[in-house]
């Protein structure tokens, strides 16, 4: 039976783009409702079409989908018929772009098709403004609490408030670090890691939900949470690397 999918539209964001032929595109859409699809854009790269100023990245859409046809299942690529612009802001330049390029490869890598996740959409939206922001501060906080979110959203982040093994809470002075196969452990203090009071924040404001607050937690201990954080990463991500990381870490050495 065909699907009614593509009825409503679809608030979403472009994550990527690749040529398909002459005039179409293949998108790589990040949607609130039906979290990330694949979809063509048929003459999309036409000088006259309407979709050529609208499916840019960090721009959010509204996505009308053409309906599966009879037969086809939820990995089959539907036709994006329409497109709006839905509101946002300028375009990311300098550092804040591969910032907001290396959330888009995060969650191209770390999600599965047609799983929705609305709270990370949400996070989604208001870690982009803070990737520009003048203050030097705010975009790493924000980095860190959207990988949180991430993390929590795919059941990948174990509960910071606990030993993983033992069950028991951490102690506030104790250090702790972040194992892709052991989940979270006491360490000696020539290790690297996170004092207990700072991960029992970090979890309760993940209780909470605000994204805010998150942000404000992290930026208690950004440089030890960067190195737990993308340490859990990699291991989750495989051996494959990040291009958005090593694309930045060249022009840094440069």
């Amino acid at each position: 039976m065909a699907t009614a999918r593509g009825a409503a539209p679809l608030a979403a964001y472009v994550l990527h783009r690749y040529d398909w032929s002459e005039s179409s595109l293949i998108l790589d859409l990040f949607t609130r409702a039906q979290g990330r699809l694949t979809v063509v854009a048929k003459g999309a790269k036409k000088p006259h079409s309407n979709l050529r100023a609208v499916l840019l990245p960090f721009q959010r859409v509204n996505a009308s989908l053409g309906r599966l046809p009879e037969g086809e299942g939820a990995s089959d690529i539907q036709t994006l018929r329409q497109a709006e612009w839905a509101g946002g802001m300028a375009m990311l330049t300098g550092e804040a772009l591969f910032s907001g390029f290396y959330l888009n490869e995060l969650l191209m890598k770390l999600l599965a098709r047609h799983d929705a996740h609305p709270v990370l959409f949400d996070a989604y939206a208001q870690t982009l403004p803070s990737l520009a922001s003048a203050d030097e501060a705010v975009a790493p906080s924000a980095l860190r609490a959207f990988e949180l979110t991430l993390l929590r959203e795919i059941g990948l982040l174990p509960d910071l408030s606990m030993a993983t093994l033992t069950l028991q809470p951490l102690r506030a002075e104790g250090l702790y670090a972040l194992r892709g196969d052991a989940g979270l452990i006491e360490v000696p203090g020539d290790e690297a890691g996170l004092h207990g009071a700072v991960l029992t924040a970090l979890q309760s404001a993940l209780d909470r939900g605000g994204l805010e607050a998150l942000q404000h937690t992290c930026a208690l201990a950004l440089p030890a949470l960067k190195v737990q954080l993308r340490a859990l990463l990699h291991y989750h991500l495989g051996s494959t690397p990040l291009r958005t990381r090593a694309v930045m870490h060249d022009l840094r050495t440069l």
